[in-house]
């Protein structure tokens, strides 16, 4: 299983990567789509919407099973990958690059120092 170093991680599989312009980019990781199998469709949440962290802000659908997917931080959407409407497998395919689910912009950026770091999350994974 692929634990990027350079990505922080929530205890409820999402992962995080703070981009140039200093937004956040949120996804699942693979030991959650393992979870959930192949992905069937993906509910984005809509940008402009404010969202407390851990607030339910998106649906992940399978197979299996339909999952929220929660907001790792507070802030505001600014865009959801709008490219998983017509390709939802991208989440399973390439789970770091273009399978993102949305982009957040921190209410306070210092909220990711308490997110896991990847041994952080290996580690949870072995709990």
């Amino acid at each position: 299983m692929t634990v990027p170093s350079n990505l922080k991680y929530t205890e409820s599989h999402e992962w995080l990567r703070t981009e140039a312009d200093g937004t956040i980019t949120v996804g699942i990781t693979e030991h959650a789509q393992a979870e959930l199998g192949d992905l069937v469709y993906v509910e984005l949440p809509e940008a402009g919407r404010s969202v407390e962290a851990n607030e339910a802000c998106c649906v992940v659908e399978s197979t299996k099973a339909a999952s929220d997917v929660y907001a790792p931080i507070a802030g505001e959407i600014v865009a959801g990958n709008e490219a998983l409407g017509d390709a939802p497998q991208l989440v399973n395919e390439q789970p770091f690059e273009g399978g993102w689910l949305f982009r957040i912009k921190p209410a306070n950026p210092a909220d990711l120092d308490a997110l896991l770091s990847a041994d952080d999350y290996q580690q949870a994974l072995k709990d």
